[in-house]
């Protein structure tokens, strides 16, 4: 779980993770839960960020992922807000295969 863990901790306590093969994840723990079921033990889970941009509190980015067995590789595209701690989490994420 500590990998699904570490992934729900990007986003935001009330962030949305989109996928077309899942429900929507809202909330951490929700979308812990869905990282669990896609990634097990988390061995070779990859996340490389091809495109960003930020303007104030707001940021985007365009990632490639690759996640295991159940889900392959794909893309992602998040939006990031800063919290009042000056840290930058996740709000929203739809995630799309390759």
């Amino acid at each position: 779980a500590g990998v699904a863990d570490g992934c729900a901790a990007t986003f935001t306590a009330d962030g949305i993770m989109y996928c077309a093969f899942v429900p929507p994840a809202v909330g951490r723990a929700a979308i812990a839960a869905t990282h669990a079921g896609w990634i097990g033990g988390g061995q070779n889970k990859t996340l490389t960020i091809r495109r960003s941009a930020c303007s104030g509190d707001v940021a985007w980015l365009l990632a490639d992922f690759a996640e295991g067995h159940e889900t392959g590789e794909g893309h992602s595209l998040c939006v990031c807000t800063r919290t009042p701690g000056g840290r930058w989490h996740i709000a929203v994420c739809s995630l799309t295969a390759a």
